[in-house]
């Protein structure tokens, strides 16, 4: 029997995790939290750790966006992620994108790891 691998879990290398706590709370609507009881700090996306997630922690980014990408959902239209990211120290670096599930643009977060701002297409 196959089964088809999924996504669990992500992790996003960041160099300074106030830095970057500010910038997903800004963009996303987050409320992550840096959590130091392990053998890292880390600070989850969406601050849980139900269903597919992931997290920040303190380590060395691909330099230039080179990275993998990751998306995350928008609370609100694709053009207040873009002015949240922006004002927030992101720099989006493409135009919107329709795709089938809703809308993204491509940025950079301060610390030059490519991310997705995704907006659901509306149920």
């Amino acid at each position: 029997m196959t089964t088809q691998a999924i996504t669990v879990w992500t992790e996003v290398p960041v160099t300074d995790m106030d830095r970057a706590v500010g910038f997903y709370n800004a963009v996303f609507g987050y409320d992550m939290q840096i959590d130091s009881t392990g053998p890292n700090p880390m600070a989850l996306f969406g601050n849980t750790m139900e269903g597919t997630g992931g997290h920040i922690y303190p380590g060395t980014p691909a330099k230039g966006g080179n990275g993998p990408t990751i998306h995350l959902a928008l609370p609100g239209s694709l053009e207040d992620g873009i002015a949240a990211c922006a004002k927030a120290g992101g720099t989006v670096i493409s135009p919107a994108i329709e795709i089938p599930p809703g809308r993204f643009a491509y940025a950079i977060d301060p610390d030059g790891n490519s991310i997705g701002l995704f907006e659901p297409k509306a149920a």
